[in-house]
C-alpha cells in the first residue's frame, strides 16, 4: 500500500482568512483567495517556518524553544462549525471570531482527519495535517464583542469540532469555491 492513499472525498474552500495581529486579536479577515508559501499565508500571524515552543509541546520542548512551524493555518469544517454555532445558540458562527484561514464544506469529521494526511488543491498546491486544533478560550472574547454570551460556551462547544492545523508542503494560489482532494496515511491504527 502506497505512505499516501488519495481518497474519492472531494471537499470545497468556502472560507479564506488571514489572523494579521494575533495579540490584537485572534479574528481573522475574510479573503476570496492567497498564496500559500512555505511559511504559511502572507501576513499570517500564526506563519513563518519556525516558532517558539508553547504548551501544547512542553513534554518535548521547554516552552520558548524555536521549533519547526507545523500550526501555520487553522482549518475548519463548515459542518462543525454549524454545529459549534448550534451548541452556542447562533444561527451562525463567522469562521473570522475562531480565527480560521481556511474553512472547508464535504470533509467528513474533519477534525479527526489523521495526522499527516494531505488536503491538495485544485492547483496542486497542498498542506499537510498537523493533529486536532484543541478548542481555547481565545475566540471567546471576539464571539462574545458580537454575541454577548455566546462566547462563553464556545470552548465546550467545540470540543471535537475545532478542526485541524496544518502546514504547507507545497505552495500554490487557493481561491474560494476551488476543490480540495483529501489524502490519508495508508497504514493501520496504531496499536497500543
Amino acid at each position: 500500500m502506497p505512505a499516501l492513499v488519495k481518497t474519492d472525498i472531494v471537499g470545497e474552500v468556502v472560507w479564506l482568512g488571514v489572523v494579521p495581529d494575533r495579540d490584537a486579536s485572534l479574528r481573522s479577515v475574510a479573503m476570496t483567495e492567497t498564496e500559500l508559501t512555505y511559511a504559511g499565508i502572507p501576513g499570517e500571524a500564526h506563519g513563518g517556518l519556525t516558532r517558539p515552543s508553547c504548551s501544547r509541546v512542553i513534554s518535548q520542548h521547554k516552552r520558548g524553544t524555536e521549533i519547526r512551524n507545523v500550526r501555520q493555518l487553522c482549518v475548519m469544517s463548515e459542518e462543525e462549525l454549524a454545529q459549534i454555532a448550534a451548541d452556542c445558540g447562533l444561527d451562525q458562527l463567522d469562521p473570522a471570531y475562531a480565527g480560521a484561514s481556511l474553512v472547508l464544506r464535504g470533509i467528513p469529521d474533519l477534525t479527526h482527519l489523521p495526522p499527516s494526511s494531505r488536503l491538495q488543491f485544485a492547483d496542486g498546491s497542498a498542506i499537510v495535517v498537523d493533529m486536532e486544533n484543541q478548542p481555547c478560550h481565545l475566540p471567546a472574547k471576539v464571539i462574545n464583542a458580537e454575541h454577548p454570551g455566546a462566547g462563553d460556551r464556545f470552548k465546550a462547544a467545540a470540543k471535537d469540532k475545532r478542526g485541524v492545523t496544518a502546514w504547507v508542503e507545497r505552495e500554490g494560489r487557493v481561491r474560494l469555491g476551488d476543490p480540495v482532494i483529501l489524502h490519508v496515511p495508508g497504514q493501520r491504527a496504531w496499536q497500543v
